[in-house]
């Protein structure tokens, strides 16, 4: 099916969530798709309306933490001319925009409890109420939600209507990250480089260096990061072959510049390389220093304004990379460093957590580490999760 071709990858887990979709898609049941940020949540969400009997009529997408929580009932639903100030004509809301086809309701996780309250009614009477009236209308709409955020832990903390989710989670569809699924990093490359190509250009290529540490990055922006990514050496290097070697660092994600320092690894044997014109060059297989020839010094005392795979480079990081490579600041009365480097420790993974708002594989990707591992070591220094 065409609709079906924008899920681009080979892996086990994109085979099922396509064939999920065709089963899905032609349901009328509201879907919650679950992923994290960047896996590509609305382009399942259009894949849901393409397969379905709506897909002539509209899909309206609504990023539901985007827009201001006062402003959003209205987007949703609608106003009458005089409903509060500004409000010169009535407007109809989302809602009925979408009327036949599907809506798409974006990180449902960030909506008000007021507003989830009216949701829920009209997810059971399929009557809106514009902003302004007591009259409802009458609706014909899909909806399909998704989030990026750990409902069922959203509900225990009272920030989500336990009434709402289940409503929601008729079909529940979720998207695994790009670290669990690292066939597809190759396709995927490829696809974004033919997307992205310039006119009269062919599309980029690279190395095998430079695509071994496209593997062993742990992609913690997900798609959305790796089209960003290709995007950007697209524009550098438009019909180019594309080595790292040769790109500023400051066109690099500080995550592959530590990786091009530390051990190589190798390119999983599940993945299958395309030949041809597409984004994969392999003159130099053997060529077997995979290092981005860095400076022995790099510059890294102001990276904190940088990011580490897409997060804040952590403060103790920076200072622990800028001592050991400038022994200037080394302080004079020394320091006890095993202790000095399990307090880094224990700062970093539970800093980590705490961005990943507890998940503990979405912590070990930030972090590059086994989750075993981490598990281990969160147990060891007695860290919460939660």
């Amino acid at each position: 099916m065409q609709n079906l071709k924008t899920i681009v990858g080979r892996s086990a887990d994109i085979n099922e969530l396509r064939a999920l979709i065709k089963v899905v898609g032609p349901s009328d049941a509201t879907a919650l798709i679950l992923g994290e940020s960047g896996t590509g949540k609305e382009l399942v969400a259009r894949a849901l309306h393409d397969c379905s009997e709506r897909s002539a009529e509209p899909f309206i997408p609504v990023n539901c933490g985007a827009i201001p929580r006062e402003l959003l009932e209205s987007e949703l639903f609608g106003h009458r001319k005089g409903a509060f100030t500004g409000a010169i004509s009535d407007r109809k809301g989302r809602f009925e925009l979408a009327s036949g086809g599907t809506l798409f309701l974006d990180e449902i996780g960030d909506m008000s409890m007021d507003l989830q309250v009216k949701l829920l009614r009209v997810l059971q009477e399929r009557i809106i109420d514009p902003v302004g009236t007591t009259q409802g209308l009458a609706i014909d709409v899909r909806v399909i939600a998704a989030t990026h955020k750990n409902v069922e832990n959203l509900i225990e903390k009272g920030e989500f209507r336990e009434d709402l989710f289940y409503r929601l989670n008729v079909m529940p569809i979720e998207i695994k990250a790009l670290q669990e699924r690292k066939e597809d990093i190759l396709p995927l490359i490829e696809h974004f480089a033919v997307m992205h190509a310039k006119r009269r250009y062919k599309p980029i290529t690279f190395v095998s260096s430079s695509l071994e540490l496209f593997m062993r990055y742990s992609w913690p922006g997900n798609v959305r990061e790796l089209s960003n990514l290709v995007n950007r050496y697209s524009a550098l290097y438009p019909g180019q072959i594309v080595d790292f070697r040769n790109v500023p660092e400051s066109m690099l994600p500080l995550g592959i510049r530590l990786l091009a320092n530390s051990e190589p690894g190798e390119i999983p044997a599940t993945v299958h390389v395309s030949s041809g014109q597409g984004a994969f060059n392999f003159e130099d297989q053997s060529e077997a220093n995979l290092s981005l020839a860095m400076p022995s010094n790099p510059a890294l005392s102001n990276s904190s304004t940088e990011e580490v795979n897409n997060g804040k480079v952590f403060d103790e990081t920076v200072n622990v990379i800028s001592m050991a490579q400038s022994w200037d600041s080394f302080p004079e009365q020394g320091l006890p460093l095993k202790q000095h480097m399990v307090d880094i420790e224990r700062s970093l993974i539970q800093q980590a957590l705490d961005k990943a708002e507890g998940n503990v594989s979405k912590t070990a990707r930030l972090l590059n580490v086994q989750r075993t591992t981490l598990i281990e070591k969160i147990n060891k220094y007695g860290l919460s999760s939660a």
